[in-house]
């Protein structure tokens, strides 16, 4: 499987907003970093990571507008939104939608590195706000 695919899958797990299933496609010692810059590693970590931004936002989507493949690594750029959810419930005016980009590594079967890009600026004042 190529990078290409790899990326198309992930996006997809992305999108179903199920924590393991996007964790099942990246191998056990992969690294996601966020676009603080923060670092998340290893298997355990990223599906807590993951379950924890989707219970805040568990209609997270990404859209892609293009993707560049330089084997193994791909650049993906497009579109990132969510509704900020607190105690289960859409917030209200919690909704919001960012352009982004991301990085990806990538071996023979599954993501080693997925790196995030994005001014999240609306979506930081969207969790400082009191509920």
């Amino acid at each position: 499987m190529g990078t290409r695919d790899i990326v198309e899958a992930f996006v997809g797990a992305i999108n179903s907003g199920k924590a393991e299933r996007i964790v099942n496609l990246m191998d056990r010692n992969a690294v996601f970093v966020d676009a603080l810059g923060d670092r998340l590693e290893g298997r355990d970590a990223l599906l807590a990571g993951w379950g924890a931004y989707l219970r805040l936002f568990p209609d997270y989507r990404i859209e892609i507008e293009a993707t560049f493949v330089d084997e193994p690594e791909a650049m993906l750029h497009g579109w990132a939104g969510a509704t900020l959810h607190r105690g289960g419930r859409p917030a209200d005016n919690g909704g919001w939608r960012i352009p982004a980009a991301w990085r990806a590594v990538t071996d023979a079967r599954r993501v080693l590195l997925w790196q995030v890009y994005a001014d999240n600026q609306a979506v930081r004042a969207l969790l400082e706000r009191q509920p």
